[in-house]
């Protein structure tokens, strides 16, 4: 009989918690709203195909051979990066001038050579010292057996949206719409080989973990994968929960007043085969338990081979999901709050 009603107890317990977790969750869902709006559609229209398509047509040129980590194609890359970022007066977050984090060859596999992260910011109007990150890997896989991979998609997709991104972020701070926090803008290298870049970064902030309020990580945005075919106007939304489902009510409602893509949870699922969760650059940020969003577009025939070129972008596409995450960073560089935790709840 003891047993009996300890087993009861537990279950009355356990009954009421869920009840107060699931009330907690209904109110944090409830307390997110969408600010902003028309300053959000007045900047995001400075992001557009046309941009997107020239840009890339340089950065997944054969001129940059396949940005293979430590190889000169990369090192022209960071180049054009740093360049874009000087001519665009969006200062330098390293240095006050390189644009460069420096990872030497001793921190790489070995006879990779020394790489570089790039990282340009915006300054935040009223919490500097807090920063929203927008990531995106810039290295490709180079030349393999003669042949240069050129990366279009992967990542020179999502190299070009954050250029974009930035852009319009730069053009609110000219009009006199800062941020409140700082916004990073942060191109990773060697991804390929293990998300060394962002490995890096973690280790050697250039912010403080703690006062990161979140990653936004793009990784592949310009094509469309097999399953979506009939239906383009998609994206995949790997990891918005698993750290923070403040975040993914933010995401879910930023989309639905802005852009209403299809947002895909496909492989946020826990038992994904895939573990894409795993395998971009956002992960090492999940690990310091900073909350994370993966944006992708799904693998597709060309993923990892010579043919991922810049004409099978779809442009006009690229732009939709650009905006969508722009729309999202603004979210969260303007809050007023830091992002709850789900442990917090």
């Amino acid at each position: 009989m003891k047993s009996l009603l300890i087993v009861s107890a537990f279950v009355i317990v356990g009954s009421c918690a869920e009840t107060k977790y699931s009330t907690k969750i209904e109110n944090l869902e409830n307390s997110v709203n969408i600010q902003d709006s028309e300053l959000i559609l007045e900047y995001s229209n400075s992001i557009n195909a046309a941009d997107l398509k020239s840009r890339l047509a340089i950065f997944a040129s054969e001129e940059f051979q396949g940005r293979g980590t430590g190889k000169e194609g990369q090192k022209k890359a960071t180049d054009y990066l740093r360049n874009f970022y000087k001519s665009k007066a969006i200062a330098p977050a390293v240095n006050d001038s390189t644009y460069y984090q420096t990872i030497s060859a001793d921190f790489l596999p070995e006879g990779i050579g020394a790489s570089e992260n790039v990282l340009a910011y915006i300054k935040g109007s009223e919490k500097p010292e807090e920063v929203l990150i927008i990531s995106g890997h810039l290295d490709h896989l180079g030349i393999e057996n003669d042949s240069i991979h050129f990366g279009a998609d992967d990542n020179g997709s999502g190299s070009m949206a954050i250029t974009e991104i930035a852009e319009a972020f730069k053009i609110a701070e000219l009009k006199g719409h800062s941020p409140k926090r700082s916004v990073l803008f942060l191109h990773l290298t060697a991804e390929e080989i293990g998300l060394q870049g962002s490995k890096f970064y973690v280790e050697n902030p250039i912010f403080k973990l703690n006062k990161t309020i979140a990653n936004l990580n793009i990784d592949m945005i310009g094509r469309v994968d097999e399953i979506h075919e009939k239906n383009p106007d998609y994206i995949y939304i790997i990891g918005a929960d698993r750290i923070s489902k403040e975040l993914e009510y933010i995401s879910y409602k930023t989309n639905e007043a802005f852009t209403n893509l299809e947002l895909d949870y496909k492989y946020n699922a826990e038992n994904d085969k895939n573990r894409y969760y795993y395998r971009s650059d956002h992960y090492n940020f999940a690990q310091q338990n900073i909350p994370v969003i993966f944006y992708f577009n799904g693998e597709h025939p060309d993923y990892h081979k010579p043919t991922d070129t810049p004409e099978k972008i779809n442009y006009p596409l690229l732009a939709k999901r650009t905006k969508l995450i722009f729309a999202t960073a603004w979210q969260l560089a303007n809050r007023t709050d830091f992002l709850t935790h789900n442990e917090e709840i």
